[in-house]
């Protein structure tokens, strides 16, 4: 089992790249809003813990609400931004507001010796980014000031003896010198994680998991779109149970210029040797969309036709138990409501998608990765450049991109 970092999101834009920033360094993170409780007794804990940015103060009454509890989990923390001001204000620091607002590049001064700062010298000073308003004015009784600026007493802080440390500026953004040296250090020096996350790891425990859970009588189904996600998906559960795969692909006709030949040349028996069923259901779709010109209304139509035209083909595959769909991290952060303005309060296309009346069970093998990682994750398992590389095309496809009524 690989070690794990969970990431609190407190509505900071930069959120996802410090989780993807901790993955490039090949070690596993989570994030979850920052208002969930902190386990308890035997509970599993992660790695380490870190705290995102957000636009809120913590002075603020509105403030997203944390529980504090959190900084006695035991395993080590880091404050990125809002996060130290979080971590100073719960452990009795002081903080400040007004004058010393910094947004763009600053200069860091690194002059105490750390494992944070490891590799880093006193007589260097380090361009970094900056982003905030509130600060920490004094440290909380037992930080050592690790870091500061030209405008800022205390641009890092730490508690060595409990593990906790802080840092104002963002060590995630490609602004920041050396900010996966400073990352790497809390993830391997002070937390000890494993670098272990990888792809090669990842393709063979799910091919095991899938595997795992269908049984070996059993049919899959999947709704291939000739987009990455779903192909690279498809892939992943064809090397575990091949065969027993079936892909069905809806042509709408509202789909790209040789969408169709594409795929099939990429995936089918022609590249990977997938099995695909194609849909012609062109005229299907356009009787509906016949006097409709809302591209609102245009995306509702399509997406009705599309499950019972999916439903349809899927009830004609044998003993089928299981569908799957290409639902990625960001969709599924996407759909979990945080108090900040990071958080999107919506249910994504690609997430709780299944119609009820299928009544199958849900593979989802990529709603763990990001977008960059489900593209390489697709190279290791041969998918060409074509399908790879493809550009994201809306399921409404041309419809929603043509004025007024769709006709040909």
């Amino acid at each position: 089992m690989h070690d794990s970092v969970l990431v609190l999101d407190f509505g900071s834009q930069y959120t996802q790249l410090i989780a993807r920033s901790v993955r490039e360094l090949q070690v596993y993170s989570e994030i979850k809003p920052c208002t969930i409780k902190p386990p308890c007794g035997s509970a599993p804990k992660p790695k380490a813990l870190i705290l995102s940015g957000g636009p809120a103060s913590v002075k603020d009454p509105d403030a997203p609400a944390f529980d504090p509890a959190w900084l006695e989990i035991g395993v080590p923390i880091l404050g990125i931004c809002y996060g130290m001001q979080l971590i100073a204000h719960c452990l009795g620091g002081k903080l400040g507001s007004g004058s010393l607002r910094e947004y763009g590049h600053a200069l860091l001064e690194v002059p105490e010796q750390s494992p944070l700062f490891e590799g880093f010298t006193s007589d260097q000073k380090i361009s970094v980014w900056m982003s905030h308003g509130d600060h920490v004015q004094t440290a909380p009784e037992g930080f050592v000031v690790l870091a500061k600026s030209s405008d800022l007493p205390v641009a890092a802080m730490g508690d060595p003896r409990r593990q906790i440390y802080g840092l104002q500026f963002h060590p995630e953004v490609v602004h920041t010198e050396r900010g996966q040296e400073v990352l790497a250090n809390f993830l391997y020096g002070i937390a000890g994680c494993k670098p272990d996350w990888n792809p090669a790891n990842f393709i063979d425990t799910n091919t095991r998991r899938i595997s795992e859970i269908v049984a070996p009588q059993s049919s899959v189904v999947c709704g291939l779109s000739g987009g990455v996600d779903s192909a690279v998906a498809a892939c992943l559960v064809h090397r575990a149970i091949g065969s027993r795969l079936h892909c069905i692909f809806v042509n709408n006709g509202l789909l790209r210029k040789n969408e169709v030949e594409e795929v099939l040349r990429g995936l089918g028996f022609e590249g990977l040797g997938l099995n695909i069923r194609v849909v012609d259901a062109a005229g299907r779709f356009l009787d509906a969309l016949k006097g409709v010109t809302a591209p609102e209304q245009k995306r509702k139509i399509i997406g009705r036709v599309f499950i019972e035209v999916f439903e349809e083909e899927a009830a004609k595959v044998p003993h089928t138990t299981h569908l799957v769909q290409g639902t990625v991290y960001p969709d599924v952060i996407e759909s979990v409501s945080v108090k900040g303005p990071s958080a999107t309060i919506k249910s994504h296309h690609n997430v709780g998608g299944l119609p009820e009346t299928m009544q199958l069970a849900l593979i989802e093998p990529l709603r763990e990765l990001f977008k960059d990682e489900v593209r390489r994750i697709g190279r290791d398992l041969g998918l060409p450049d074509t399908i790879i590389g493809r550009q994201p095309f809306p399921g409404p496809g041309l419809a929603v991109r043509v004025v007024g009524e769709v006709s040909f």
